[in-house]
């Protein structure tokens, strides 16, 4: 029992020393795979992250390979304009250097040459007092008795110029005297008032035969009241052939008139329903030919950007006349004279021209304020944002403004050369011919004179003196005597021109 106890016991350890072996072994085997494993999984994660390390390093490498091309590129460029500015210093330098040269060689030539003038100049001096000295001697007088001597042979001479430059004052006092100016201006408006007024509100409109009067009148009047309500022009039918006369002060509204008759009368149906119908129809004809002009006139001067309202009134100017000169066609006179003296002047003709064009605006607005129309047609460009030049050209080509630019005078002396050529205005024929026999009559009554001639439409005045009876001296002082005669004693537009002619005529016969 105890021997199988024993063998058990031992049976017993020998299996439990020979399972823990066994275990231990197969323990150690499972270990040693799984080391393997680890190892083999450690190495395949090694080469992952040093992959990824040198596509890393590869990829900072290269962008800094490009950081380093740029900054070398930069670098490169940099020293490229470097040596660029380098060699132009050099060379401005070399050309700096050249010049000075040059200079210094101008310097010595001219101190050469002063030193040479100072010499001559001495030497001229010295020979001029020995030449005083001389004429001293042979004179019998000194330099002062000898100036004194001369002085009082030219105070003859000096009075005879004198003479001129008392005309010159004249003419510039002219330019200053606004309040004579305004006189001219006012009794040159009461000479022309009774036929500038006939020309410019009177229309006469042509028809076929009388018969068509009695259409136009309609029955009891109700045609002619309807026409005259609807374009506001006082329509005068009489004993006239074949004319009715459009009255009117407004000469857009007589054209109007004038339009709506000429349908009415062609087209033969005239009664009130008609007569509105065409007058609203040619109303709208007319505005858009007004805008039509002021935009061809425009574009003919050169001259761009214009205000459309003020295109407008440069339209509108085709139906107003100025002493019987038609107003467009004197602002574009004026324009282009504007432009040519601008230009003469070495200015600037596009606003020269500019202000021309619009100097007369004023005389065409749409209401009638009481002022003047230089002052009117000034607040009109200042309203649609002229240059202030030009603005102030149109308010001082009458003298309401002060002038404060060169513009100003070129306008008001080209108006006045447009409106005082001969043919540009109108005026009555007696009034013109009796002027001139009174400017002729005025100069023949001095002595002296022996024949007249006013030509040039009375803007100049040929006087002709006997030669034995008149001197030089004494012509030119008549010519003062006669021109302010003239002036003190007529009315006339513009100005006069005074010319004293004298000669001398030597004949004889060959026989």
């Amino acid at each position: 029992m105890i021997v199988t106890i024993i063998v058990g016991v031992l049976a017993f350890s020998l299996g439990s020393v020979i399972s823990y072996f066994m275990w231990n072994s197969a323990l150690n085997k499972k270990r040693t795979k799984m080391i393997k494993e680890a190892e083999v999984e450690a190495e395949v994660i090694r080469k992952e992250k040093i992959l990824q390390a040198k596509e890393k390093f590869l990829q900072l490498k290269s962008e800094h390979d490009k950081v380093i091309s740029e900054k070398n590129n930069r670098i490169a460029q940099a020293e490229n304009r470097i040596k660029q500015k380098e060699l132009q210093l050099s060379q401005k330098f070399e050309d700096l250097q050249r010049k000075q040269k040059e200079v210094d060689a101008i310097r010595e030539n001219l101190t050469a040459q002063m030193e040479l003038v100072e010499k001559r100049n001495e030497e001229l001096d010295k020979m001029h007092r020995v030449q005083i000295e001389k004429l001293e001697a042979i004179s019998g007088m000194s330099a002062d008795e000898a100036k004194n001597q001369l002085i009082e042979s030219l105070k003859a001479e000096a009075k005879t110029q004198a003479m001129s430059y008392i005309n010159e004052i004249v003419d510039e006092a002219k330019m200053t005297a606004t309040k004579e100016a305004k006189r001219i201006v006012v009794q040159s408006i009461q000479r022309v008032a009774t036929e500038t007024a006939i020309e410019n509100s009177v229309t006469v409109f042509n028809i076929d035969s009388d018969e068509i009067k009695g259409r136009i009148i309609g029955r009891e009047g109700r045609n002619i009241r309807a026409l005259e309500a609807a374009t506001g022009v006082e329509i005068i039918v009489d004993d006239t052939p074949e004319a009715i006369i459009l009255s009117a002060f407004d000469p857009v509204r007589r054209e109007i008139a004038r339009l709506a008759l000429h349908q009415l009368v062609t087209d033969g149906r005239i009664h009130p329903a008609r007569i509105e119908e065409v007058v609203q129809k040619v109303q709208k004809q007319v505005e858009d030919e007004i805008i039509e002009v002021g935009k061809r006139t425009t574009i003919d001067l050169g001259i761009h950007g214009l205000h459309p309202e003020l295109i407008r009134l440069v339209g509108k100017m085709k139906y107003r006349s100025s002493y019987g000169q038609n107003l467009l066609q004197h602002s574009r006179e004026v324009a282009n004279l504007c432009a040519i003296m601008a230009s003469e002047l070495g200015l600037n003709p596009k606003i020269a021209k500019r202000a021309g064009l619009l100097h007369d605006i004023g005389k065409v607005p749409d209401d009638e304020p009481e002022l003047p129309h230089a002052v009117l047609g000034m607040k009109l460009a200042e309203k649609y944002k002229e240059k202030p030049e030009v603005c102030n050209a149109i308010g001082s080509h009458h003298d309401e403004v002060e002038m404060t630019t060169l513009i100003a005078p070129i306008v008001q002396v080209c108006d006045a050369i447009s409106g005082a050529r001969p043919g540009a205005r109108r005026e009555v024929v007696e009034s013109y011919i009796k002027r001139l026999k009174e400017m002729e009559d005025l100069a023949l009554s001095y002595p002296g004179v022996l024949k007249t001639y006013a030509i040039q439409a009375g803007r100049e005045l040929r006087v002709i003196v006997g030669s034995e009876k008149v001197s030089d001296e004494e012509a030119n002082k008549l010519s003062f005597e006669i021109a302010k005669k003239i002036q003190d004693e007529m009315t006339y537009p513009g100005q006069v021109k005074i010319t004293v002619i004298r000669e001398t005529r030597a004949i004889n016969y060959a026989k």
